[in-house]
């Protein structure tokens, strides 16, 4: 009898997490991580259960939005004394309406950082911030930091396109983040808010993630992973269980989503294995 049983995965999917944010507050979830020990422990809670990187925001003492190398580098080093370098330490540079671009694009150099999450809408504001957009991203290709461009709609998707089309990233493609909603309380996303982004039309990305929210994030992440994308979960955007109950930790979404994905046959990346996947799309 043939045996017709296969051992191929249908790809390997790498998770993320997102374990704060710059808006919520403990006063929403008391186990929101914060400061650097938090931060670490949640990093080693979440590695256990199958992410193969963290998304890290830093917080000022009253608790509101900060972009901060000193603060940053203290999160980054607590991890790595915690976990080596089994798990990729992404930062962010959002502005969350606080910070100009140039004072985000500061704030990266001053950290350099392992990998980075660059907002599109925000750094590209109007045709004349293109240029030193386009000079970060020099700067991070020579310092080998790992990009993410975050996108929040189809057509940023298309500008960037039109910005790699002609010639202006210093890349052969970059991985980019697709988000499925807005940042407001009451934003529940679906699994068909994705497809906008993969229309007929719409440019391709080689590495592609999704970051959704509400109760149905894991459905949109499944959904993801099934097409062939990466997966970013976390309290950052949903604190809530597919059944609705609101999830004890960020370590409890990343292991639904994790036996989710791999209960229908996927595998899931560890941090090397990111690393040298994000390294093969940039250098094409």
């Amino acid at each position: 009898m043939t045996d017709m049983t296969s051992t191929c995965p249908l790809q390997t999917t790498a998770i993320a997490v997102a374990p704060n944010g710059g808006r919520k507050t403990k006063t929403e979830h008391p186990n929101l991580p914060l400061g650097a020990a938090e931060l670490a422990a949640t990093a080693a809670d979440c590695l256990a259960e199958g992410a193969a990187m963290i998304h890290v925001h830093v917080r000022k003492a009253d608790g509101s939005h900060l972009l901060d190398a000193d603060a940053y580098r203290g999160v980054i080093d607590a991890i790595r004394e915690k976990l080596g370098d089994r798990i990729v330490v992404q930062v962010t540079s959002e502005a969350l309406g606080v910070y100009s671009a140039s004072e985000q694009i500061e704030v990266v150099k001053a950290t350099r950082p392992e990998a980075v999450s660059l907002a599109l809408r925000e750094l590209v504001r109007e045709p004349a911030d293109e240029a030193a957009f386009f000079r970060l991203l020099e700067w991070i290709r020579k310092e080998k930091v790992l990009p993410q461009i975050i996108l929040f709609s189809p057509e940023e998707a298309l500008l960037l396109e039109q910005m790699r089309q002609a010639g202006n990233l210093p890349f052969a493609d970059v991985p980019v983040l697709y988000v499925l909603g807005r940042y407001t309380k009451t934003q529940t996303s679906v699994p068909a808010d994705l497809l906008p982004f993969l229309a007929e039309g719409q440019p391709v990305f080689r590495h592609w993630s999704v970051c959704a929210f509400g109760q149905y994030e894991t459905a949109c992440l499944t959904t993801t992973g099934l097409l062939g994308g990466h997966c970013r979960t976390g309290f950052e955007n949903n604190t809530a269980l597919p059944s609705g109950k609101i999830a004890g930790s960020n370590a409890e979404l990343v292991e639904i989503l994790a036996g989710s994905l791999k209960g229908l046959g996927l595998e899931l990346m560890g941090a090397d294995e990111l690393r040298q996947s994000v390294m093969n799309v940039l250098n094409g």
